[in-house]
């Protein structure tokens, strides 16, 4: 059978960079927001996209756990946007 990867849910990731997703949680949460949501030290101490970058990047459980917040922080803005009708 022919099965295409993109089949049922699409990934919310997909098409989206590492500091694509960190920038848009940045703007959402703010680097005090960040740092309660996931404690590691490049949103604590001095933070900085670049820096929380290369943590990322080298840092499998980290970037996991950033892309679970992110893909749960989608789910939020979905679901405010069926129920707010917001202009």
């Amino acid at each position: 059978m022919n099965e295409s990867p993109h089949r049922g849910s699409k990934d919310p990731l997909e098409g989206k960079t590492l500091q694509m997703i960190l920038t848009e949680l940045y703007e959402h949460f703010g680097w005090d927001g960040l740092a309660r949501q996931l404690p590691i030290n490049s949103f604590i101490d001095n933070p900085s996209i670049k820096s929380s970058l290369t943590f990322l990047r080298r840092t499998p459980w980290a970037r996991e756990k950033i892309e679970k917040l992110y893909r749960s922080f989608l789910q939020g803005k979905l679901q405010q946007t069926g129920n707010d009708s917001e202009s």
